[in-house]
């Protein structure tokens, strides 16, 4: 009986450390928990409940201009081995 007892304290013990170490998700939270996605703010929001974008906060793209490039956008994945040249 003491065995018994004593294997199961410990297998109460490993269960709540391995529980402790999953990742928190939504699901196993309280309801009040939202996890994100982990984006950055785009600005803050007002105390009459409006919101204010920052425009210094927004992404900006640097695209070059491709026009008269060669290359063509998509690769093939069934692309064929081309020979090596020494030039």
């Amino acid at each position: 009986m003491a065995l018994g007892l004593i294997l199961g304290i410990g297998r109460a013990f490993r269960k709540k450390r391995a529980s402790s170490l999953d990742i928190l998700t939504s699901k196993r939270s309280p309801k009040s928990y939202y996890k994100g996605k982990n984006c950055k703010p785009t600005g803050f929001h007002t105390r009459k409940g409006g919101y204010v974008v920052v425009p210094e906060k927004l992404p900006n793209y640097v695209v070059p201009d491709l026009t008269g490039f060669k290359l063509k956008p998509y690769v093939s994945q069934c692309a064929v081995q081309g020979s090596k040249s020494a030039k």
